[in-house]
This record gives structure tokens, sequence and C-alpha cells, in this order.
């Protein structure tokens, strides 16, 4: 991978993200205002994706450049966020690397066939860099329609990819994942290669099309002890991350169940640590040495609480979040799906007065 700059037309080198308060939040840096978006904020929780959605197959959306742009748009508009995130999912890049997944409502992302042997990991294919047009053009409709807002690019962790894999499906504790991580390290490591080259790449064509940060979701990291993290996942998240390290846009790692794992999270080179809601951000903060950016960490089911009581939850988070060098709100996971959109509006602009 030669050395390549992003294009100059590029909404952090043309003056037009660099100094939002997202980005300036991810390098360290405390604006006047404190920025807040949403893991999963575009979708499921609002009455105009769900109109826009209607008979169309998540994956097929995810693959219309037209379709994910606007899904993508609706909650900017709606909320005033100070970021998008581009709306996708994770096992996008598996399906265009040729996998076979779907994604089943109700249950999540689905395998035509588990890949669980040295024969499937070695069957799989390279994501060639054509496939990775329809994303590349969804980014650049979104980008073109946000102005000076930034937008998230975004990708799955390699474990999290081939706990997915491994099970064939969603699964409580992945245990046949970490049974293989043991029984047969190499066959782990070269699925966990392939599964990192094909989510960096994701991730590079996002911000080559002009994504202002990029986030890397390690959703079932909280599965894992801190030394089975240390030795058979945190290289595969660096390598992920290295197809977009020569780029110089800032980075974001977020787990569910992080707290082990936190500190070595930020150790596979990020700039700033998304922490989930089992923790407060001072002690997250005090955990990855005090000088590390955070994201979060609102608790998804405070948004069900009366007002009163989240407002009170809101500054709670906020409040300890002054113990980093910098912090973006958002939640401690995502948006649940029967969210009232009203409330997260709410969120935006009380942030906005803190």
């Amino acid at each position: 991978m030669g050395h390549v700059t992003l294009p100059d037309t590029h909404p952090l080198l043309s003056g037009r993200t660099a100094s939002s308060s997202l980005v300036r939040a991810l390098r360290g840096d405390r604006p006047e205002v404190l920025p807040v978006w949403f893991m999963r904020q575009a979708g499921r929780s609002l009455p105009e994706y769900r109109a826009l959605r209607v008979g169309t197959a998540m994956l097929d959306a995810c693959l219309d450049p037209a379709l994910s742009s606007e899904i993508t748009l609706q909650p900017v508009r709606r909320h005033g966020v100070d970021a998008g995130i581009f709306f996708s999912d994770i096992v996008v890049p598996i399906k265009l690397a040729g996998v076979g997944v779907d994604i089943v409502a109700g249950r999540g992302p689905v395998l035509d066939q588990p890949i669980r042997t040295p024969d499937d990991v070695a069957a799989l294919r390279p994501l060639e860099q054509e496939a990775l047009a329809p994303i590349a053009e969804g980014v650049a409709r979104t980008v073109a329609e946000l102005g000076d807002t930034p937008l998230i690019g975004f990708a799955g962790a390699p474990f999290t990819l081939a706990a997915y894999l491994v099970e064939g499906g969603p699964s409580k504790d992945h245990i046949r994942a970490r049974a293989l991580m043991h029984s047969d390290p190499e066959t782990w490591q070269d699925l966990l290669g392939w599964a990192a080259d094909v989510t960096g790449a994701f991730l590079r064509a996002q911000v080559l099309a002009g994504a202002s940060a990029a986030q890397l979701f390690d959703s079932w990291v909280g599965s894992l002890s801190l030394s089975d993290y240390e030795q058979h996942v945190a290289p595969f998240s660096a390598r992920a991350l290295s197809h977009v390290a020569d780029l110089d846009v800032p980075t974001i790692h977020f787990g569910v169940g992080s707290g082990e794992v936190l500190s070595a999270m930020h150790g596979v080179g990020v700039d700033a640590v998304g922490v989930d809601w089992r923790i407060p951000l001072d002690e997250a903060s005090r955990r990855l040495g005090g000088g590390v950016p955070v994201q979060g960490n609102i608790d998804p089911a405070m948004l069900q609480a009366p007002w009163p009581v989240l407002e009170a939850h809101v500054r709670e988070v906020v409040r300890r979040g002054r113990a980093a060098p910098a912090h973006v709100l958002n939640l401690g996971h995502g948006v649940g799906p029967d969210t009232d959109p009203d409330v997260l509006t709410r969120i935006v602009a009380l942030a906005h007065t803190l």
C-alpha cells in the first residue's frame, strides 16, 4: 500500500470539517460546543426510515447509494447531531467479498454456511476494489449533502466478524469462535487476517470517498478475557486500522462490555475510545491513562425514562467526561428500535448548552 494522502477535495482538507466540533474533540481538543451523535441514529427508530425501507431488504438498502445516503442524512436533519455515521452493516464487506450472508429481521446476520475449518477459511476470497463502488458512491453522495457536518465511516472489528462467521449467525457467548481461537490458532489467524483486510478495505473506501472520521465496532469483544484479546484479537484490529493509517483521519474504537480491555483497545492505534454504559467515563479515562479522548456513554435504557431522570443522567455523563482530555457525547450502545426520536433531538439540544 503506497502512501496515499487524501484527495484535496476531501472535507478534512478543503476546510469543511477539520474545525468541526467532532473532529476537534477526537483530536484531543475541547471545542466550545460539546459534540454529540448516536450510534444507530440512522434506521429503525425513525418513521421516515421505516417508510423508505418498505419493500427493500436491509443489505440491498446498504448497497443502493441513493438509499444509504438518504438514510444516513435523516437523523442529521432531524436531530441536528454533530456527525452523520454512514448507514451500513458490519457484514456488508463480507457479502461484497462473496460470502453468502443475509440479514434476517429480528435475528441479525445469518450465513448460508458457517466458516469453521481450515478449508472453509482457505476458500475465502479477498474483497476486490471494484466491489466497493456502491459504498464509495453512497459516501460521496452523503458528504456532498452534509456540508460542514462530518461523516463517520464505519466497520466491524475482525473479532466480531469472525464471531458471526464461525457461529453462522448471532450467538450469546461466541463459544465456537473462542474455541477455534484456542484449538486451531493457525486457522484462527488466517480467518482474522482475512476479516481484518476485508473490513479495513471497507473503511478505507469510506474515508477516501469523504468520511472525516472512522469508527471500528467490536460488538462482541466483551466475551473475551484481556489475555485472549491481546494475544488473539488486538493484532488483527490493528491490521484493520492500518488500512486507514496513512490517511490521517481521526479514529474511534468502540466495544460492548469492553471495561477489561479498554486500554488494549486504545493500544491498537486509535485516537479515541468509545465506552459502553457499564463504566463511568471518569473511570474509563483513568483506565486509559488519562490522555485519551472518550466517546459515550449514555445508557440506552435511560432513553425510555422520564425526561428529568434522563436529563440528570446526561448531565452526569458530561460531568464525568470532563475527566478526559476531550469528550464526544454518545450512547453506551445503539439507539433501540422503540426509542422516541424526539428524546434524541432533546438530548442534542441539551448537550449543545452544556
